[in-house]
This record gives C-alpha cells, sequence and structure tokens, in this order.
C-alpha cells in the first residue's frame, strides 16, 4: 500500500537502523556523530545495515562535522565516500556545500549529484546555513537534486514551519521539501496542517544509559565535559511507532475515502 507521507529516521548506529526499520520507518538517513549533527559512516555500517535491512537507506556524505566549507581534499573524500555508499547499494546519499559568502556552491554539488545518480540525492541542512533561503532553494533546485531537507532557517523545523511553507510554495514541486530537526509526535500533526509537507525527518530517539560498573569521572574522550560519556541516544522503536500512527492518523482525516 502506497501512503501519502514518508518518514525518515536519522540514525547513526546499526543497532538504531534496526529499531527505526521495527518501528515502521519508511527510511533511514544513515551516519555517525550526531553530536556534530552527522558525518559519514563507516563501509561495514553501511555494508551490514544493507544487509539486515529491508527499508530503503541514504547515506550521509560528510567528512566532518564544522561548517559546510570544504576544501580540495575533502571534496575529493565525498566523492570517493559516494562511490563507496553506491557499490554498497544505498538508495540515496546527503549532502551539502556552501561558498564563504553563505550561498550554495552549485557547480561542487552538480557535480556531486551526477556522480550520485541514480541513487536519490537530499541536500541537507546546510540549506539553513545560507544568507538567503529563496536564492539557496533556486540553487539547490539547479544542482538537480531531489530532496531538501530543512528546519525552515531556524534551530527546529516547528520553529520555522511558515518558511518551510513558503519553501513549498515556492518550489512548486520542482523539489520535495522535507522539514526536519525538532519534530516529534506532539507536533508531527501540526506540521503536516501547517505546511502540507510529504515526507518528514527526525531521531526519534531515547537516551541510554551505559552499563559500566567504573566510571572514570575525570576523563572526557573528546575533550568536552558537556557530552555525555556514559549514556548515547538510541531510536526509540516505540517513538517510532508513534509517530507512524500520527501519520497514518492523517492519512485517513486528509483522505476519508
Amino acid at each position: 500500500m502506497a501512503y501519502q507521507y514518508t518518514l525518515e529516521v536519522c540514525v547513526d548506529s546499526l543497532e538504531s537502523a534496526l529499531a527505526a526499520q521495527e518501528g515502521g520507518a519508511d527510511r533511514i538517513e544513515l551516519c555517525t556523530n550526531l553530536y556534530e549533527g552527522g558525518t559519514t559512516p563507516s563501509a561495514a555500517v553501511i555494508e551490514m545495515a544493507r544487509q539486515y535491512l529491508d527499508l530503503k537507506i541514504h547515506v550521509m556524505i560528510r567528512p566532518r562535522g564544522g561548517d559546510f566549507l570544504y576544501s580540495e581534499l575533502e571534496f575529493e573524500i565525498m566523492k570517493r565516500e559516494i562511490k563507496l555508499a553506491k557499490k554498497l547499494k544505498a538508495d540515496g546519499v546527503v549532502f551539502g556545500i556552501l561558498n564563504e559568502d553563505g550561498t550554495v556552491d552549485i557547480s561542487r554539488t552538480k557535480e556531486l549529484v551526477k556522480l550520485s545518480k541514480p541513487m536519490t540525492v537530499t541536500f541537507h541542512r546546510a540549506f539553513d546555513m545560507t544568507r538567503d533561503p529563496y536564492k539557496a532553494l533556486e540553487d539547490v533546485i539547479q544542482t538537480g537534486a531531489d530532496i531538501l531537507l530543512t528546519s525552515g532557517m531556524m534551530n527546529e523545523a516547528p520553529t520555522g514551519a511558515w518558511m518551510i511553507t513558503a519553501l513549498i510554495e515556492r518550489a512548486k514541486g520542482r523539489i520535495r521539501i522535507m522539514p526536519g530537526a525538532g519534530i516529534n509526535k506532539d507536533n508531527i500533526k501540526d506540521m503536516i496542517n501547517i505546511t502540507g509537507a510529504q515526507e518528514y525527518h527526525l531521531t526519534g530517539a531515547s537516551v541510554v544509559k551505559s552499563t559500566m560498573k567504573y566510571k572514570n569521572p575525570k576523563v572526557f574522550m573528546g575533550g568536552i565535559p558537556e557530552i555525555p560519556e556514559y549514556e548515547r541516544s538510541v531510536t526509540d522503536v516505540v517513538r517510532i511507532k508513534s509517530l507512524i500512527s500520527s501519520l497514518r492518523e492523517a492519512e485517513l482525516k486528509n483522505n476519508p475515502s
């Protein structure tokens, strides 16, 4: 059965990917290092995800955290990662490149889009760091990307819902606009009613505590005390099922026949 709304779950481990599938997600955005906004997962994770998952897998192509202004070496890494994702049978890839003036790097993004085909291409929330969202929208469309992931230029999509709505109206079907960041079971129906978007991106995660008996309080492996060493976020099957339920309820409401 074809559904009206698509749920993409952002995961940073095979454990979370399996939970997303069990919960009923339509596809995953597979990455690592969510504390940095997501970077490219290892080849082994991509390979095993393809082995164990039946849903669609879109792989993050991002060589590092930080900004989206990449050197030639980093650009070469991105090209090789795309080739590897294709070889490992990913369904799509996710990336974004900006110029130093806060505009979309059209030429290099076009090159990556061409290299990615026939995989689906998502231009990610690098978009939300651009200086002019309406120009950036036209630039992303020009690159040939299939999906634009955005929080509406705000930290969370519900706050930027008005901008997302405006982007969808301006896009006129030339690209799929997917709201992401801060979406949950309590606001996803409102996002549907406000924006009319067909695809939604979220983590649906819960915090899992470490089972370590001994914990050294003086050492932080990343050097940053604010990042917890003895807990991690894992996709929550119950949360995903609840979100799917909300989407299906919205479908019945909008299409009662």
